[in-house]
């Protein structure tokens, strides 16, 4: 069996002030395929961004900076597309496009992002 190590920098300071900025690792098992690949997606009123999606089965996460701010998303089921989850952050994909809520705005807020993938050149 193969490993898979992912190195996340927090970028905001735990319970203790020797954690800060501390560095965390997380260790997946790998079987069969794997991959890590970023995308970069340009936004409606939004710089664009970039999220780099680590598809390690039965492990699907998903990592950008919005705002300042280090989330690490991981997937969940949903009927459609594919959903990721990061704290108070639902992001929703379907072919190009994204959409990150915000959850606690409420079920009828505006989303916080709506992006699509940016074309790469052949």
């Amino acid at each position: 069996m193969k490993s898979f190590l992912i190195a996340l920098a927090l970028s905001t300071p735990l319970a203790s002030p020797a954690f800060a900025d501390a560095g965390v690792s997380i260790g997946l098992g790998l079987s069969g395929d794997a991959e890590i690949k970023a995308v970069q997606y340009s936004c409606k009123n939004h710089d664009p961004v970039t999220i780099k999606y680590i598809n390690a089965a039965p492990n699907y996460l998903a990592e950008m900076t919005f705002d300042g701010q280090q989330l690490v998303f991981a997937s969940s089921i949903v009927a459609s597309g594919t959903k990721y989850v990061s704290g108070q952050y639902e992001l929703f994909g379907k072919g190009p496009q994204i959409t990150l809520q915000d959850v606690t705005e409420g079920l009828d807020a505006a989303p916080v992002l709506q992006c699509t993938a940016d074309t790469l050149a052949p």
